[in-house]
């Protein structure tokens, strides 16, 4: 008689054992969306490297990334969809993520390429290119695929605070813009 009041007490006491297991083995928030990956970009309007992500423009900043050249439209939708070249007090960057070629004639034609691409002072003083193994930084940063251009809220920690990938798409966009104007 005695066990089967025990046996009860037992379970709820396990099942709250296990609830507190689990909470403190659960990840954090913040690592959940994905994170940047500590690499080295290179601001193509200046030639000065810039450590990312500790060197963002703002403590919360949204990063174009442009794996492709074919993705340029993708990435010129989102830059145009949320009128970042309107907003001066939002913190952005153009980011091609291109495999690095291990070779610098080689890194250097392709910056030549990009400078051609994007002439005007505005559009290159956004423009970062990171050269690193694409995939290694799709997986890190939590994205699904580097076949479409994304967009990145990130914070100075390299935090995914918010993302969307592919074409423009109003509604990502909204929920972008409110992940980068929380908590200013």
């Amino acid at each position: 008689m005695t066990g089967t009041i025990w046996t009860p007490v037992l379970g709820w006491v396990g099942a709250v054992a296990t609830a507190l297991g689990l909470a403190f083995a659960v990840p954090s928030e913040s690592g959940l969306l994905g994170r940047l990956p500590s690499v080295s970009g290179k601001r193509l309007h200046d030639q000065s490297h810039i450590a990312l992500p500790q060197q963002l423009p703002s403590e919360r900043t949204v990063a174009v990334v442009q794996f492709k050249k074919s993705q340029a439209a993708e990435a010129q939708g989102w830059i145009d969809g949320m009128g970042l070249h309107r907003s001066p007090g939002v913190a952005w960057l153009r980011l091609p993520v291109l495999n690095d070629p291990g070779d610098e004639p080689q890194r250097r034609a392709k910056e030549a390429q990009l400078l051609e691409r994007y002439p005007s002072a505005d559009e290159r003083s956004r423009l970062v290119t990171v050269f690193t193994d694409k995939q290694a930084f799709v997986r890190s940063a939590g994205l699904t695929t580097s076949e479409h251009a994304s967009v990145l809220v990130l914070d100075r920690s390299g935090n995914v605070l918010a993302k969307a990938e592919g074409p423009y798409d109003h509604g990502k966009a909204q929920a972008l813009r409110e992940t980068l104007l929380a908590q200013r």
